[in-house]
């Protein structure tokens, strides 16, 4: 209606109010010729004119009362609109009043909404039947519908709606303790309906969790859609300025919408941050309890709100459960994700609730937001967590390859160098030789008289030069110690032997294998120098070096355990001597084929048992060191005496008989063998000495051959 319309309205109503009841109707057909329409509305205003319950013609207080009554009582006088029966009243907001209701003729329970007052304000009932026609357009899961619509008697309009049994966004969330991620699956749920709205060019612009509810199956509805505005009827500023009322939620509110100014789906977009904000935080990020509204307003259009990140830490002294909930990265991103919907600047907010949705999507995704700066570092930590088990896995996959290769190229590199090492030594062992040799003089071949003694004064002068190869000289003070050993000059090799095991006890590890067997060969030594005390020490010391170092069934290990046998046998403990050279014997054996090693054991194991007293068994460990040691120098004979290519032309019968010992031998081409006498008590025993073996067995006792057999019984010093 317009103004032009309204003022002849107006005019032929004060005219017509003055004459007599009779001549109203001739005065009012003639003034409107035509116009039934003006000529209706003239006569209802004359009609309600005359009645005498007009607010007009009562007091103040009368009016107020009648207004402001908002009684039980009040409320429900009608019981009934049409086949709905009220049931009790949902609730009640700034223009009606929300009943539940039950259809009578087929059941069922919904809502019905009444405008409350329709009669004081036409601007009231068009508000209310454009929610009626917006209801009507939507329909979105998550938007309650309208099912039907009415007026009363007295012209004041209702609307049946679904009725949803739940409770308000936040309260749900705080009742059930839901965690982040099912906060933002029901936030991302009411933005599909807002979204849906503004698709269908309606903004909400009252939306808060008491507008939102949450069934108990999870389902989310929107509600009130009461002063929603269509986005054609926006192009100036709002309507509710004409008279001096804002329809709002302050605090859920857009700055923009507070001053007055132009809204917009980006208004709709900063109050589902607000939403988000306290769903995260718990609470509105304003406080405007105790602020005036002029204060109010200036905090709401001008205050930045503080992270909800901080926020949540601030709840409860930092005990709410939502603050331990996300790391450190996640909550960067929720910070973001709602201070960008509830930027003061309507255009550096996300401009479509359907942008805010994607980068809802992202987060539940793990993906980077859209909203955050397209950092290198912050993309790649995102890409990690939302692809753990896949990146976890490329990475275990990735760092076998390089442990592999850094595996075969450092074991390469260790064996080039030891290759290069050996290479030195032997070269450097060959110029020893040389020099051992020529004197020094290379111009001067060798005498023809060189003696032994010469060249190992020589060699020991050699090997002091050496001092800058430390791991040489060591082997070479141990090469010629156990040549002088051998040579009987005990008091020469013990000095070359003692200096082995400080050299290599300088540059070697402690359990080093060439430190545990320098230890042996000095112990050994002291055997000899009938310092058994000594000797078991320096050999049980290289044993277990041994042990830690090696491998349980390392020949070295077996060789070690054999030596310290031998002391044992030479100090006179042989019970212990024959346990340890048990134990000796089964290592050796564990190769499952006769050696020296194996012969020169079982010859010590003989020995312990003679000497103990236990000839039989000295006697059957001795036939079996005599067969091994035979098939041993046959195997050694046949080598030597025939060429390779007519081994296997030779005769069975042929084989050579071995070699009778005639009494004392060089140390270093066999151990001695245990004596055969005629002693009672070793059947079939004879009278003869044998003994058989090869170069290269394990270096034998410091006692001579001829003092072993030259008496029945065992010294007894031993």
């Amino acid at each position: 209606m317009d103004h032009a319309r309204w003022e002849r309205i107006h005019s032929l109503f004060h005219v017509a109010v003055d004459l007599p009841a009779g001549e109203r109707a001739p005065f009012l057909r003639t003034e409107c010729a035509d116009d039934f329409q003006l000529l209706g509305q003239v006569l209802t205003l004359l009609e309600e004119d005359a009645r005498a319950d007009s607010p007009l013609n009562r007091s103040l207080a009368q009016v107020a009362d009648e207004v402001l009554d908002s009684s039980d009582s009040a409320q429900l006088r009608l019981k009934e609109f049409g086949p709905y029966h009220i049931v009790k009243v949902l609730g009640e907001g700034g223009m009606g009043v929300v009943f539940l209701a039950k259809r009578v003729d087929i059941g069922g329970l919904v809502a019905i909404k009444v405008l409350r007052d329709a009669w004081m304000s036409p601007a009231r009932r068009e508000r209310f039947a454009t929610e009626q026609r917006t209801l009507a357009q939507l329909c979105h899961p998550s938007i309650a519908q309208i099912h039907d619509a009415g007026s009363l008697q007295d012209g004041t309009p209702w609307f049946v709606m679904e009725y949803v049994e739940g409770l308000p966004l936040t309260e749900y969330c705080r009742s059930r303790g839901t965690s982040i991620e099912g906060r933002l699956e029901l936030f991302r749920a009411v933005c599909a309906a807002v979204q849906h709205a503004h698709g269908h060019a309606v903004i909400h612009r009252d939306l808060k969790p008491s507008n939102i509810l949450v069934k108990t199956d999870g389902t989310v509805k929107l509600l009130d859609f009461g002063i929603a505005k269509h986005l054609t009827t926006l192009d100036t500023t709002i309507d509710q300025t004409r008279t001096g009322l804002r329809l709002m939620t302050p605090a859920y509110a857009a700055p923009e919408q507070i001053r007055g100014d132009r809204i917009g789906i980006r208004s709709d977009v900063y109050s589902l941050g607000v939403i988000l904000y306290e769903l995260l935080a718990g609470r509105p990020p304003f406080d405007l309890s105790g602020l005036t509204p002029a204060e109010a307003v200036s905090v709401l259009a001008n205050v930045e709100p503080e992270r909800p990140s901080t926020a949540t830490r601030r709840v409860a002294a930092g005990k709410s459960p939502l603050s331990r909930a996300a790391g450190k990265i996640a909550w960067q991103d929720l910070d973001v994700l709602c201070l960008s919907a509830m930027h003061k600047d309507p255009q550096r907010r996300y401009q479509t609730v359907e942008a805010l949705i994607c980068d809802v999507d992202h987060y539940l995704a793990g993906q980077p937001l859209e909203a955050r700066p397209d950092a290198v570092g912050y993309r790649v930590e995102k890409f990690v967590r939302r692809n753990r088990t896949a990146v976890a896995a490329a990475t275990v996959v990735v760092a076998t390859i390089v442990g592999l290769v850094a595996f075969d190229t450092v074991r390469l590199a260790r064996a080039r160098n030891a290759a290069e090492a050996e290479a030195a030594r032997t070269r450097r062992i060959q110029r020893f030789m040389l020099n051992l040799f020529e004197g020094g003089d290379e111009a001067v071949p060798p005498a023809d008289g060189l003696r032994v003694v010469t060249l190992l004064d020589r060699g020991v002068q050699e090997a002091r030069a050496l001092s800058a190869e430390p791991a040489v000289q060591a082997e070479l003070y141990g090469t010629l110690g156990g040549i002088y050993q051998k040579l009987g000059n005990l008091e020469r090799a013990d000095g070359l032997l003692r200096e082995a095991v400080e050299r290599r006890r300088s540059i070697l590890a402690p359990d080093h294998p060439d430190v545990a067997a320098s230890e042996i060969a000095l112990g050994l030594l002291r055997a000899d120098q009938a310092e058994y005390d000594q000797a078991e020490q320096l050999v049980r010391s290289g044993l277990e070096r041994s042990r830690r170092s090696l491998p349980a069934d390392h020949p070295s290990v077996a060789a070690a355990t054999a030596a310290l046998g031998h002391v044992l046998v030479e100090r006179g403990a042989y019970a212990e001597a024959i346990e340890v050279l048990d134990e000796a014997v089964r290592l050796h054996s564990a190769r499952g084929e006769a050696t020296s090693e194996l012969a020169t054991t079982l010859h010590e194991l003989a020995n312990a048992h003679f000497y103990k007293g236990d000839w039989a068994t000295a006697e059957s460990i001795s036939e079996r060191v005599l067969a091994m040691t035979r098939a041993l120098a046959s195997t050694i004979w046949s080598a030597s005496l025939y060429p390779t290519s007519l081994a296997s032309t030779r005769p069975a019968s042929s084989t050579s008989k071995p070699r009778r010992c005639t009494g004392r031998r060089s140390r270093s081409t066999a151990r001695r063998c245990p004596p055969i006498t005629s002693t009672p008590g070793l059947r079939g025993s004879s009278s003869a000495v044998r003994c058989y073996g090869r170069a290269g067995t394990s270096r034998p006792s410091g006692r001579s051959w001829r003092a072993m057999t030259s008496s029945r019984s065992r010294p007894t010093h031993r």
